[in-house]
This record gives structure tokens, sequence and C-alpha cells, in this order.
């Protein structure tokens, strides 16, 4: 591995420029072919753009929380940027400089309101009417207005919420109700949620677990919920000391609990399976007495040791993701694990119609990762989750991709019946775009492409706000 003395997550502009100016542009120009007028909505993007100088060696995770989004309606298209402001953001604010070290720093030394800074700069949900912010460490959520991205504050949902929020909750769109997990490092470890569709009712359960464990997402079905306990955690050790150090523990097996939507403790069963990682599941069904899931597996979530590596080299090389399509089908009579590897290139970020969420669906829409020494995003394939086939549409030369989302078109017959859109960045030229394209003629390239005013870091995660839902049945 080439020896690198700088962080490139902090000084290319593809992973956030400090300082980025928050804009609001009433409508883009077109850049090629045409804005179809059969659907619309809003495209949100949650990300990190570090706005002060680190004090220490900083971590692409540790960036400050920005939201970037595309408002779609009657072929014409905006955009809006803003930060969010979290506690720390405002603290730092005052100062006009960072108070915190990040993942790669002693957190002992930094404020004690916070010891690890919630930047809310990991995924954006909709969920009664507005946005919720959320932390991949698990945190408070922050309430955001969907129409002017202004923080509106810590959403508690009057006083009831007792927990922490990790980023990858969900909400079932057919009901409207946002299921969530949380965990940290003391007992009972997890904590697994339910909040009503008008946020006015919480349901919460203590789910106990061996030890500290680092779950990054979950999966739905209509009746269902299934949280992971997975051997790639914590050090427990490190963790004393203010730093934060995971292991895979090959010896363990990974684990599946399903637990009924508003179950309780004494309801989950467990289900062991190979071991591995998951950074982000897709979907979840039932299908007789199984549940099917399906999702990005990583074979090997450690990178070999190698001594001489320095804590930039062996940050970047935790951030080279490596997963596969992957499906387990768990039998809750027998207490039988299947599964199997779907594809095997190395795909992740996945989406798909929301509508489908928790109802046996077919379609994901990947980010192709590209063999590099950071991570980046260099195409989009459109799985056949059924089959593991694949249609793949590639960026052009230095143009790099970021989490998408698949909007539905107005009386949709069908799920694949829409649009998948994206923002690209062009490393050359150091310009962004919106590209949409067609999700069943995928592989021909965007069906229209649209300037941006100006440069959008690669950043984490994405949803889309149906027109229905954003501006009203009417209006929509």
């Amino acid at each position: 591995m080439t020896k690198v003395e700088f962080n490139p997550y902090l000084s290319a502009p593809l992973y956030g420029r400090p300082s980025i100016e928050e804009l609001f542009v009433e409508e883009l120009p077109v850049i090629e072919g045409e804005i179809p007028v059969d659907f619309s909505g809003a495209y949100i993007r949650n990300g990190p753009s570090q706005k002060y100088e680190p004090m220490e060696r900083h971590h692409w995770f540790d960036g400050d929380g920005m939201l970037h989004g595309i408002y779609i309606k009657d072929g014409k298209v905006s955009y809006r940027n803003r930060y969010i402001e979290t506690k720390g953001y405002q603290y730092e604010d005052k100062t006009k400089k960072s108070e915190w070290v990040g993942l790669m720093g002693n957190v002992l030394q930094n404020p004690s309101f916070e010891r690890l800074k919630n930047t809310s700069n990991t995924d954006v949900i909709y969920h009664n009417n507005n946005l919720l912010s959320l932390w991949y460490m698990s945190g408070e959520p922050y309430r955001i207005d969907a129409k002017t991205l202004e923080t509106l504050g810590v959403e508690n949902f009057q006083g009831q919420l007792s927990t922490s929020i990790s980023a990858h909750s969900k909400v079932d769109e057919n009901t409207g109700e946002l299921i969530f997990f949380d965990y940290g490092n003391k007992f009972p470890y997890m904590m697994y949620g339910v909040v009503s569709a008008d946020g006015k009712s919480v349901h919460s359960v203590p789910i106990e677990l061996p030890g500290p464990r680092n779950p990054h997402d979950m999966w739905i079905t209509e009746n269902h919920s299934i949280l992971m306990d997975l051997p790639l955690f914590n050090d427990l050790e490190a963790l004393k000391k203010g730093r934060y150090k995971v292991k895979f523990h090959r010896e363990l097996p990974s684990r599946f609990g399903v637990i009924p939507r508003y179950g309780s403790s004494e309801d989950i069963q467990w289900f062991e399976a190979e071991p591995c990682y998951i950074y982000h599941s897709i979907n979840a069904w039932e299908e007789g007495d199984e549940i099917v899931l399906i999702g990005c597996r990583v074979k090997e979530p450690q990178p070999p040791k190698n001594a001489s590596a320095s804590e930039i080299e062996r940050m970047m090389q935790y951030l080279q993701m490596n997963a596969q399509l992957h499906y387990w089908r768990l039998n809750r009579i027998t207490g039988e694990v299947k599964e199997g590897e779907l594809c095997d290139m190395n795909t992740e970020f996945p989406v798909m119609n929301l509508n489908y969420l928790g109802r046996k669906s077919r379609y994901s829409y990947n980010a192709h990762i590209e063999s590099a020494l950071t991570l980046k995003f260099n195409g989009l394939v459109k799985y056949d989750t059924w089959t593991g086939g694949s249609t793949r549409y590639m960026f052009g030369p230095h143009q790099y991709g970021t989490e998408a989302a698949f909007a539905p078109k107005k009386n949709a017959s069908c799920e694949d019946d829409g649009y998948v859109i994206t923002y690209l960045y062009n490393e050359e030229l150091d310009h962004s775009e919106l590209i949409i394209l067609d999700a069943k003629q995928f592989d021909i390239g965007p069906i229209a492409r649209i300037a941006l005013p100006q440069p959008v870091p690669m950043g984490f995660h994405a949803t889309w706000i149906s027109g229905e839902n954003f501006y009203g049945k009417e209006e929509a």
C-alpha cells in the first residue's frame, strides 16, 4: 500500500469541503434530456461536511451533518442545502472552532455533555410530515423541516422517547410507523421500539445481548422486526481508555433476532448464521414459515494487520468496503437458517422502492464500488434479488456518485415503474449534477441531467418523499 501522510477524506473535495455554502436555487438548468412530468417529490441526502478544522486526526464519519435536497415538480427541479444544527454544531458555531476530537482521538477529553459529538450526519428518513436526521453511533434524533431543511430541534416524541435512535431506523410506508433500535456499551446493550405514525405513542423494550455490540442496520417485515448481533464489535479495553477500536470475532456466529413489531423482550427468537458483518440491509418479508432477508454481506470486515500502517492508512483500509448481495432464509418453526451469495460484485448502499419495504420485493439499486485507495462509487447496479441477475450503469471517467433513491411514477403499475436519481460529482471538473435514470431501461443511462449550483460531496444516506406526501395529493 502507498504510504499516506495526509487524510484524503479531509483534503479531497469529493468527501466534504469545509464551510460549504448554504443555498436555495428555485429552478436548476437542464444540461441534457427532459425532466419527466409523471413524478414529483423530494430527494434528500445526508452526509458529513466538516465546518471547522479538526483538532486532531479526522475520520470521515466525524464531519458535521449537512442535508442536500432536490425538489421535483411539474418538470422543474430546485435545490437547497443546510447544516444540521445539532447541539455540537451550535456549540462550535459560538466558539468558531472544533471542540471535539473524533473517532481517531481520545474522546475522554471532549466536552462532558457529549463525549462523542453527535453530528447526525448518517441517515435521513421521513416520518409524521418531518424529516429525522440520524447518527450511526445512536444518538438523539433531530427533527428537520422537509421543505426548508431548518433544524427544528431534538425529537423526543412529546417526551416519550427514553432511548437514543440508531441511524438505520425504518418507516413502514403502509402504516406510517417508525421502527428503531438503540445500542450502547451498557446493559442490556440494545433497545427496540416503535413510534406511531402520528408520533404520539412510543413502544420500547430492552433486548439483552451477550455484551456490547455494533449493529448498523435492521430489517422489518409486515409483522416482525429483525435485529442483528454480529461478531464485529468494540474492544472494551480500548473503550475504557477513550478509544474506539473494533475487532472481528470469527469464532462467533452472526445472530438475527426476530421480534413481533409490538413484541416484548421474551418474544424474540434468535437464529445463527455464518460470521460476517452487515452494514446495510435491503428488504425482508414473510414467506410461509420463513422470513426472507436480503442484504449486503461483508465476509472479511477487518482488514489484515499491517504493523507499518499509520492510523490514517488503517482507517482507509476499514473504509474500503467489500460486500456482496446475499440472502438468508429463517425458518421460524425449525430454527434452520439457509443462506447464500447472490452476486460476487462489490456493491453497497442499496435503495429500493420504499412502498414495498417489509413486503415481498424484487429490485434493489446498489452503488458499485471502485477498487481504489478511498471509497468511491463509480456506477449503479439494478439487482433482481430473486435471481441475483443485474443491469449496470457505470458513470463516466472521473465521475462518482452517492446513495441514490427510487422515485415511483404517479399511478405506477409495478415495483420498478419509476426513476432512480442520484447526485454525480466530476472530480476533474469539480462540479456536480443530478441524473435521472428510467428504472425499466436502466442500462441506457440518464434520461435527464440537471446542473447543480455547487459541488455536492459524497455522503451517506438518502430518502425519497413522494409528491403525494410532500406536496399533498391535489398538488402532486
